[in-house]
């Protein structure tokens, strides 16, 4: 791809924003942040706070730790820490700076503080409005779409910020439409890797971190150390557990960053610790990890562009599949590899469902993982699942395609039914 290119200046604006740090689950994250934006608008700590969300961002919300909470869980409580401890500028990092003194205050500030929560009546599956108040003032702001994307900011009812919601693009955002698996696979082998090297380094040292934390300590149901013990030391099995041990800190309260994927960080490690492993098993060069990591994160991009942010479908299948993009790539070399692997992978684990973030994502992780791996172990051996088979079609387009709308359009009602069923009282 040429560098000078409209094309090529997309893709590398696709991965700087992308590809960004956040501590802790960026949808209790993002709550925190919208109310560290309200107590900046309200220019006072909060006295009372009301969250209204939508059904997904309370799925994902649920049952995960809120880092830098010593061990809490849920809405109110990231509101709180958002509100308490939040820095608005740090963006998905926004309550990671906390001193130790305020984080040990929060338990006082949530049990003089109302904090209320609402069910959002929308159609954005990510949508956000915190309200707070103080002294006789008021503040809102609503995020939608995006985990920090805010769209309207009111004092005391007064509007002092909108944009429009829907399909009118900010300037300067990129066309995510101009995502192919030939253009990816062209740009990660070409891309001036100056341009690349800081965003994909933060990647590999922040998962690694984590990775490292979640193999070293007791997190969740430690799904990573579960597989190295039950099923040995093989780069398949190292791959699967690294992935799932990042999870299983992150999804219980670790308070190391992580380089995200499609606003997630459970992706993100997803899309990058096996092809980290499998660059360390096969001694593949930086350049050939570099190449990589901007295949398997590309790929994936552009799988959950179709499917959205948000959904019924488990976010940890497309990461898999990215991920086993990579490792075709690291252990062949071969285009023809990849995108046979990115299909068999699709068509293996596509009917694993988002139930929220908790400790299971682990495992779901290592199953993704796990079918990216037998996907490209499969073309190696001769197999493939081809047009016809399930949700499979002629091609990887449109085997994506068909994956893209059973996530986006299929599963509306299976997500609403989950939803329903985990804030049953």
């Amino acid at each position: 791809m040429e560098k000078e290119s409209p094309l090529y200046a997309s893709y590398l604006e696709i991965l700087r924003r992308e590809l960004v740090p956040a501590m802790g689950c960026t949808e209790p994250i993002a709550i925190a942040f919208a109310a560290a934006k309200a107590r900046e608008v309200l220019e006072a700590l909060p006295e009372a706070i009301t969250v209204t969300a939508s059904g997904n961002i309370i799925k994902n919300v649920k049952s995960v730790i809120v880092p830098n909470t010593e061990g809490r869980k849920g809405i109110e409580v990231a509101a709180a820490a958002g509100a308490f401890l939040g820095d608005a500028d740090a963006g998905l990092e926004v309550i990671a700076h906390a001193a130790p003194d305020q984080v040990a205050a929060l338990g006082g500030y949530l049990e003089k503080t109302a904090i209320d929560v609402k069910a959002a009546q929308s159609d954005h599956v990510l949508d956000i409005t915190v309200d707070v108040c103080a002294n006789g003032h008021t503040a809102s702001v609503r995020l939608a779409d995006e985990h920090t994307n805010v769209v309207h900011i009111a004092k005391d009812g007064v509007t002092t910020f909108t944009k429009d919601l829907g399909p009118v693009k900010a300037p300067g955002t990129p066309d995510y439409d101009c995502l192919t698996i030939e253009d990816i696979y062209d740009f990660a082998m070409t891309a001036d890797l100056d341009d690349v090297k800081g965003i994909l380094d933060r990647q590999i040292a922040c998962n690694t971190a984590i990775a490292d934390e979640g193999l070293a300590h007791d997190y969740g149901a430690n799904i990573g150390k579960t597989l190295l013990k039950a099923y040995g030391n093989s780069v398949h099995v190292r791959a699967r557990a690294r992935a799932a041990a990042g999870s299983d800190a992150r999804m219980n309260g670790c308070e190391l960053p992580v380089v995200i994927n499609s606003g997630s960080g459970n992706q993100g490690m997803t899309v990058s610790l096996p092809v980290i492993e499998y660059a360390k098993e096969y001694h593949a060069t930086q350049e050939e990890l570099y190449r990589a990591l901007l295949l398997s994160n590309l790929v994936t991009l552009h799988e959950k562009e179709g499917i959205g942010r948000l959904s019924a479908y488990c976010g940890a299948v497309s990461a898999g599949a990215g991920a086993g993009a990579g490792i075709a790539w690291i252990v062949t070399k071969d285009y023809k590899t990849v995108i046979h692997t990115i299909v068999n992978a699709l068509a293996i684990t596509s009917g694993i469902v988002c139930d929220g973030a908790k400790a299971s994502c682990a495992a779901k992780i290592s199953a993704a993982v796990d079918a990216g791996i037998l996907g490209f172990e499969m073309y190696q051996n001769g197999q493939q699942f081809y047009g016809g088979d399930g949700l499979v079609k002629k091609g990887v387009e449109n085997t994506i395609q068909s994956i893209s709308r059973l996530g986006r359009i299929g599963m509306k009602e299976t997500d609403k039914e989950i939803i329903s069923m985990m804030i049953e009282k």
